[in-house]
């Protein structure tokens, strides 16, 4: 029997259901194909879809198991399937549950003892990760289910840190893509499927939160299978498992009514849908390095998958970038990834994800081969930046006082080190010698090196971020970005209006579950992306939700406004008083209370008009006639308190931010300083 299924009148399926291990009839087929629209028989078939199964070889559906088709060559013959093993990478856009469902693998696989006390997100070990709720670094760890070792990386969700996902999906031959079951894929999703995709991998979706109220299955699957077609997923891609998870609350299974009671529905998935690591067991030494961690008694570790032969501590190796610069090392310690911890092995074969030590300058990219006759294996490619900013010495009265590490040297030093982890990073010397040119993946890319160097005990002052621009045949091009936003429909009009003006183009707007929220997707200049996200936020009392992904570069959009008011400059030097700030509070916002130092050309409030004002926030009361007049109360209004992403959003051309352990400070640039009216 073969039966031709219509998706929509867009898509056609060929299924051989009489051959198919799955499916008995085509009234037998999950609901995760069709959707709420349900099905159409049609007489004829299509290659409009991706998923047609060729009924010449009698092939049925198969799960993401067979993996890419490959050519079966003289190289080919010699690899094997290691079935003992499986390396997956978990995917998921910020705030998906992805680091929650990795804590509930974790403990059902019995990796920690019964009285050992676990806190909530294990693999966010990164103070900084903890306090924003986001997975910046990528994690390794393992778990055993039934003999088999599964490696799990758990990856940033967001596009800024693509450069880490694009090294670690090096490692792996699978990948979990989490989606919400309200939301479904949102553009960090889409960025990093795409990577995966491309990489050839299988792919197990998992609906998380399929507890919520308004969970809605059916279309998250839809989406996410007309994101797999948008993204010209392979045949077995696109035939993907779809597993329905309560992350929270560590239950998975194969339908959304009927969940069990474990997540054993997910590792059984894994297992039997992603195929073991491909590897030439008897071939010469190859090992990619595709990440680096470091350790005051081991120094530099390598992380990485090795991809054939075999490695022994004490080992003679080969340390290549290219075929004409090679170097030889030996192999100290080996460890490799068992539980949650680091243990150490003699021998580590082909397959297995391992840390090596004992080459001191080893980068990411290079690769550890035999000594004889190792070869390179490709260098990672990653994106190119799209944002930067101008680092320099901090030039402020208090320079010196809160921080480390404050020369110039101190800070070239650093920045550069930072490039050999972060690879999706570029640093360049400024126009002086104690300024440097930071370029990233996104405002929030840089931002978080800022704050990692604030910590380190570094004091230096950033610039306003800028897009880096192209020309192409004498044509201006600049970065153009996807921006998603998730608004209550009460405030939906001023969100609209605020995107207008930042030349964004809607292309799309749809609602959003129950709770009477409105999706709207913009296509926008990376350039009015700067301050917008305070902006929405105000404009939707701080109920909108903003996300962005790089798309492509477009044509110039023209001017762009990103800021109507001016700034309050303080006008001496001083420490601020009460009597001052009562008066000047008038003027606008505050971002200072008083008996707080402040110097000459600080910002220290919004004007709430345009242009800049200076201000005395340090005048003091005079003390005369003190008992003939009575005392009024100072009724103050409660300074802004504005975060390190926040200062960066504000400022504009002709000011700073003045990072230190202790302050963010914001001031005028001395060296642009416009005329401030009095």
């Amino acid at each position: 029997m073969e039966t031709a299924v219509s998706f929509r009148s867009s898509f056609t399926l060929t299924l051989s259901t009489h051959r198919n291990p799955k499916f008995n009839s085509a009234s037998s087929l999950p609901k995760q194909f069709f959707g709420s629209s349900g099905l159409s028989l049609v007489s004829t078939t299509s290659r409009l879809s991706n998923c047609h199964i060729n009924r010449s070889t009698g092939s049925a559906i198969k799960c993401s198991v067979s993996g890419p088709a490959e050519t079966v060559t003289e190289k080919k013959s010699k690899l094997m399937r290691r079935n003992d093993i499986r390396n997956i990478a978990i995917i998921a856009h910020v705030d998906h549950g992805k680091t929650t469902l990795v804590d509930a693998m974790l403990k059902q696989a019995k990796v920690f003892r019964e009285n050992q006390f676990v806190q909530d997100r294990i693999m966010d070990s990164n103070d900084l990760e903890r306090e924003r709720g986001i997975t910046i670094l990528s994690k390794n760890t393992s778990i055993t289910y039934k003999n088999t070792k599964i490696n799990i990386i758990d990856t940033p969700g967001h596009s800024d840190f693509g450069g880490e996902v694009e090294r670690i999906l090096n490692m792996v031959e699978g990948v979990l893509l989490v989606v919400d079951s309200v939301e479904g894929p949102m553009p960090q999703t889409r960025f990093v499927l795409k990577k995966a995709l491309e990489f050839g991998h299988a792919v197990v979706v998992v609906v998380n939160k399929i507890d919520r109220p308004s969970a809605r299955p059916d279309y998250v699957i839809n989406s996410t299978f007309e994101l797999f077609i948008e993204l010209n997923a392979s045949d077995e891609q696109c035939d993907f498992q779809v597993i329905y998870a309560s992350g929270i609350n560590g239950k998975a299974g194969l339908s959304p009514e009927k969940l069990a009671e474990d997540l054993g529905p997910l590792f059984e998935s894994i297992i039997r849908c992603i195929p073991g690591p491909q590897i030439d067991r008897d071939g010469a030494l190859q090992m990619l390095v595709t990440s680096t961690e470091y350790d005051e008694h081991k120094g530099r570790i390598a992380i990485g998958r090795l991809r054939a032969g075999v490695l022994q501590k004490g080992m003679d190796v080969k340390v290549c970038t290219s075929e004409d610069a090679c170097r030889y090392a030996r192999i100290s310690e080996l460890f490799v990834y068992e539980k949650f911890s680091r243990a150490a092995v003699e021998t580590v074969e082909a397959g297995d994800i391992c840390a090596v030590c004992g080459v001191g300058d080893i980068q990411i990219g290079e690769t550890i081969a035999d000594k004889d006759s190792g070869k390179p294996l490709p260098a990672i490619r990653v994106e190119e930046p799209t944002v930067k900013m101008a680092f320099s010495i901090n030039t402020s009265p208090f320079v010196g006082r809160e921080g480390k590490y404050v020369t110039s040297r101190n800070l070239r030093d650093r920045l550069y080190r930072e490039l050999e982890r972060n690879l999706a990073m570029r640093v360049e010397d400024g126009k002086t010698s104690d300024s440097f040119i930071v370029s990233g993946r996104g405002t929030l890319h840089i931002t978080i090196l800022i704050e990692n160097m604030r910590r380190e005990g570094y004091e230096f002052m950033v610039g306003p971020p800028r897009v880096i621009n192209k020309k192409v045949n004498d044509k201006l091009l600049e970065p153009f970005e996807i921006a998603t936003v998730e608004v209550p429909e009460e405030h939906m009009g001023p969100v609209v209006e605020l995107l207008g003006k930042r030349r964004g183009q809607m292309f799309d707007m749809q609602n959003v579950g129950s709770e009477g929220t409105t999706l709207l997707k913009y296509k926008i200049p990376t350039r009015g992306l700067l301050g917008l996200r305070n902006a929405i936020l105000t404009a939707s009392r701080g109920t909108a939700v903003l996300n962005t992904i790089f798309d492509s570069y477009g044509p110039w959009a023209g001017d762009i406004s990103t800021r109507d008011q001016g700034s309050l400059v303080a006008f001496e030097d001083g420490t601020t008083t009460s009597y001052a700030l009562s008066s000047s509070q008038e003027r606008g916002k505050m971002f200072v209370g008083p008996g707080v130092e402040v110097y000459k050309g600080q910002i220290v409030g919004i004007h709430q008009r345009p242009g800049d004002l200076s201000l005395n926030v340090c005048k003091k009361k005079a003390a005369t006639n003190v008992r003939s007049n009575k005392e009024q109360t100072v009724v103050l209004d409660t300074p802004l308190n504005y975060s390190l992403d926040d200062c960066i959003e504000y400022i504009e051309e002709d000011e700073l931010v003045e990072v230190t352990p202790v302050s963010i400070r914001m001031c005028k640039n001395p060296k642009l300083a416009k005329k401030t009216s009095r």
